[in-house]
């Protein structure tokens, strides 16, 4: 996390207390929010969300170290999730539309094994080995605990085409947690494929 995100995490961990009864000082705050600046904001509050919906330990507060546990010990489980989303997606919405997921590291590990158009020209026996080399890179990722540059928005070919062409794009399918996908288009940099045309894109992604 960043020091810009200081307050967005303290309202959160405000929020959290209340569930428990438990007042927050500034001071409180500021030693969680040292011990888990490592992390990015979006993790944290996945952890968060994941920890008070545990039945086994989710009826206590959580200390820094409980949080720390269970981002660093999932890696494995969210590249899972994380690879069940861009598959339903590509089955269901398809690469024809742009996309926006709800965290920035689906982002960049789709970029790193092609893009998204790429992803709707592999047949079912490559499905596999793709679903491997996804989920790689995102645990990679997560391991590092630190969020890279990423394209805002997934384009897909209509969207691709229409930006070639000088027309207007359509607003993007959210993906996962509307709110948290919002905030990953915020925080991505300028798409690289803004840049180039569709024959260019299309030429890179299907090679």
């Amino acid at each position: 996390m960043k020091t810009d995100d200081f307050e967005k995490f303290g309202q959160m961990l405000v929020s959290v207390g209340e569930l428990y009864s438990k007042s927050m000082s500034e001071m409180t705050i500021g030693l969680y929010f040292n011990a888990l600046k490592e992390f990015d904001l979006l993790a944290v509050r996945q952890a968060f969300d994941r920890y008070v919906k545990n039945p086994d330990s989710g009826q206590f507060m959580p200390k820094p170290a409980d949080l720390i546990r269970m981002m660093q010990g999932t890696s494995l489980d969210a590249s899972m999730a994380a690879w069940a989303k861009v598959d339903k997606a590509v089955r269901q919405v398809g690469t024809y539309a742009s996309v926006v997921f709800d965290d920035p590291l689906i982002h960049r590990a789709i970029a790193d094994i092609g893009g998204w158009v790429k992803l709707g020209t592999k047949t079912d026996d490559d499905w596999p080995f793709v679903a491997r080399d996804f989920q790689n890179l995102y645990k990679g990722y997560a391991h590092r605990n630190d969020t890279p540059e990423y394209d805002p928005v997934m384009l897909g070919i209509t969207d691709l085409h229409n930006g070639s062409e000088g027309y207007g794009r359509q607003e993007p399918k959210l993906i996962g947690n509307a709110q948290a996908a919002q905030q990953v288009m915020i925080g991505g940099t300028t798409t690289r494929l803004e840049v180039q045309t569709l024959g260019q894109v299309l030429q890179k992604q299907l090679n």
